[in-house]
């Protein structure tokens, strides 16, 4: 594996109130608008869902990639990220962003590994690490069966 990675992303205003996001590596565009609060039009995504959402699934491979490698078997994670957007003295920033994994798994003597494996995660995801902003971390690890639209994830 190479030691440098390079993503491009190609951002433009398509209107009054919308844009066009194009990445090198995906074949279908994005169109997003400011959020509601800033004047854009309601049920798009927003550079904040973006935000978000890279972080999410960020956070969703690099805890496969991990699990996998290290041979750690679960049901199912499901990851949610919120970011507080807050208004300063020098303009608007993310003041706070919450990163709140649900991991199931079918055996509780799993539990700690769980928890360090989600730990590790939180450490080595690249998009998480590209933000200053505070970031709280609250896992959940749940002894269950996959749920039923989930398979059992093997990593073997």
């Amino acid at each position: 594996m190479e030691n440098e990675h390079k993503y491009h992303v190609v951002a433009w205003w398509t209107s009054g109130q919308t844009g066009l996001a194009k990445s090198d590596s995906a074949p279908n565009a994005i169109h997003f608008t400011a959020p509601p609060q800033f004047g854009g039009l309601e049920g798009r995504w927003t550079p904040e869902d973006l935000l978000m959402t890279a972080l999410a699934g960020c956070f969703t491979t690099t805890f496969h990639a991990i699990a996998k490698y290290s041979k750690f078997d679960y049901s199912d994670l499901e990851v949610a990220a919120e970011g507080t957007v807050t208004k300063t003295g020098t303009g608007y920033s993310f003041s706070e962003i919450v990163i709140r994994p649900h991991l199931t798994i079918l055996d509780e003597e799993k539990r700690e590994r769980a928890i360090s494996l989600l730990q590790k995660a939180k450490a080595l995801c690249l998009v998480s690490r590209a933000l200053a902003t505070t970031q709280i971390f609250e896992p959940r690890v749940e002894v269950g069966k996959a749920s039923a639209n989930c398979s059992a994830i093997k990593n073997t």
